[in-house]
C-alpha cells in the first residue's frame, strides 16, 4: 500500500502548496452563496430555512466540482512524465488510481467542510447527528465523483476534451440539481432531467442529512424539492442515497479497471504545472 499512500500524500501536498487555486476555489463557492442568497427569497416557497437549504446545496456542489477538477491532475502528471515513471514502477496501477481517487475526494470534502463552516455565519446550524450524516454523504459524493472524474479523464486522455465535457454537460446538470435553485422552481418540462440527474440525488441526500429531514413525511419532502415523484414511485432521500452509492460503486470499479488497462503513451494537456 506504499504506492497508494505516496500518491495520496503527494497530491494533498501539491494542492496545499497551490494557494491561489485553494483561494479561488473557495472564493467562487462563497460568491455563489452570496449571489443565490438573494434569489432564494423569491423561489423558496415551502422551504422552512431557505438560507441553510442553499448553503447545503452549495457545499455539496463544491465537493462535486472539486472532485471532478482534481481528477484532471492525472493528465498533467502523465504529460509531465511523473506519472509515466510511476506506472512503469513496481507499484500496481490499482494503487495509483485509488490514491488519485482518495486524494481528490479528501481535497473536495475539505473544501466542502470550509463552506459549511462559513455557513455558520449565515445561520446554518448542525446537530452532532446531522454533522456526522453530512460528513458521511460528503465522503460518499467525493469518492463517487472523483471516480467518475478519473474515468472520464482516463477515457479522454486530453485535458481540453475533459474541460469541454465538464463545461458542456456537467455544469448545466449542476444548475438542474436543485443545489442553487430549488427543483420545485424549475420548469415542469425539465423535471425528467432533474430526476435522472445524479447531482440531484447527491444534493437531496446531503440536504436531508444536514438539515435533519430524514423521517419527514414524503409529501413535505416533495414540496421542498428533496423527494421526487417519478411515475408511480417517489424517490426519497434514502432512495437518493442508494442511487449515489450504486453510481459511486459502478464508476469506482470502472475507473480502476480502465486506468489499469489504459495506454498512456500519448496524453495531451493544455498546460503544464511547475514543479512536483
Amino acid at each position: 500500500m506504499r504506492g497508494l499512500i505516496a500518491i495520496f500524500s503527494r497530491n494533498i501536498r501539491n494542492f496545499l502548496r497551490d494557494r491561489t487555486k485553494v483561494a479561488f476555489s473557495l472564493i467562487m463557492s462563497l460568491l455563489l452563496l452570496f449571489v443565490f442568497s438573494f434569489v432564494m427569497g423569491g423561489v423558496a416557497r415551502g422551504i422552512e430555512r431557505p438560507l441553510p437549504y442553499l448553503i447545503a446545496g452549495i457545499a455539496i456542489m463544491t465537493v462535486f466540482q472539486q472532485a471532478m477538477n482534481n481528477s484532471t491532475e492525472i493528465l498533467t502528471d502523465l504529460a509531465s512524465g511523473f506519472m509515466k515513471e510511476v506506472i512503469v514502477s513496481p507499484v500496481p496501477r490499482w494503487q495509483v488510481s485509488l490514491g488519485q481517487i482518495l486524494s481528490a475526494a479528501a481535497i473536495a470534502c475539505a473544501q466542502g467542510i470550509v463552506i459549511l463552516v462559513a455557513g455558520f455565519f449565515f445561520g446554518l446550524r448542525l446537530s452532532p447527528l446531522a454533522a456526522i450524516g453530512s460528513l458521511g454523504v460528503m465522503a460518499l459524493a467525493g469518492v463517487a465523483f472523483a471516480s467518475f472524474g478519473l474515468f472520464v479523464a482516463t477515457v479522454s486522455r486530453n485535458s481540453s476534451t475533459f474541460q469541454i465535457a465538464t463545461s458542456v454537460v456537467l455544469m448545466p446538470l449542476s444548475f438542474l440539481s436543485g443545489a442553487y435553485i430549488p427543483a420545485t422552481a424549475l420548469p415542469v418540462f425539465l423535471r425528467p432531467v432533474v430526476v435522472m440527474n445524479p447531482l440531484t440525488h447527491v444534493t437531496a441526500a446531503f440536504r436531508a442529512a444536514s438539515l435533519g429531514l430524514f423521517g419527514r413525511p414524503t409529501s413535505e419532502l416533495v414540496s421542498m424539492g428533496i423527494a421526487f415523484p417519478f411515475g408511480s414511485v417517489t424517490v426519497t432521500p434514502i432512495g437518493s442515497l442508494l442511487l449515489i452509492l450504486a453510481f459511486g460503486a459502478a464508476f469506482f470499479a470502472l475507473s480502476v479497471l480502465k486506468f489499469s488497462s489504459a495506454d498512456f503513451s500519448s496524453v495531451k494537456v493544455g498546460f503544464r504545472r511547475r514543479g512536483h
